[in-house]
């Protein structure tokens, strides 16, 4: 299984910080957050990691550069302008490939073991999707869930 790491975005909610560091690359507990995803990726049996970049991308490149640091091999998708999440993904593909991959957002923190998705079957579903709880700052979040054991994803408001 593949991965693709979204780091493309442009951080407009941490500026100033982000007008010069992309904000997968600023430092939570000691190291850049996407740093924390590529080695809990490779934990769980990743290799193969596909970053897409946007806004100051040559950044990412130089600090993570083909991936042999962290002992995997990072491939790299740059956009001339950010394409947004699906349009990232979409140019993407050529380097993940026809298989199922884990995609996680690159400017988030997240401590999670992601081999219990590389070891989960799709089945007839085409994705699975690991939620966190709203932050007290926005307590009804973006989307809600039925409560009949579907994941439908159903739009506020």
């Amino acid at each position: 299984m593949k991965a693709m790491i979204l780091a493309a975005g442009l951080g407009n909610r941490m500026r100033p910080l982000t007008l010069t560091i992309p904000k997968p690359l600023l430092v939570v507990g000691g190291k850049p957050l996407i740093v924390w995803h590529i080695e809990a990726l490779k934990v769980a049996g990743i290799q193969d990691i596909v970053i897409n970049t946007a806004w100051l991308g040559h950044k990412l490149h130089e600090a993570l550069g083909d991936g042999s640091a962290f002992g995997v091999n990072i491939f790299w998708s740059d956009e001339n302008e950010p394409l947004e999440t699906a349009g990232g993904i979409q140019q993407a593909l050529p380097l993940l490939g026809k298989e199922p991959f884990l995609l996680v957002n690159g400017d988030i923190w997240l401590r999670y073991d992601f081999s219990r998705l590389v070891s989960k079957d799709l089945g007839k579903h085409l994705a699975h999707l690991l939620l966190v709880d709203n932050p007290p700052q926005h307590p009804n979040g973006d989307f809600a869930f039925k409560r009949d054991g579907q994941s439908l994803i159903l739009p506020q408001g």
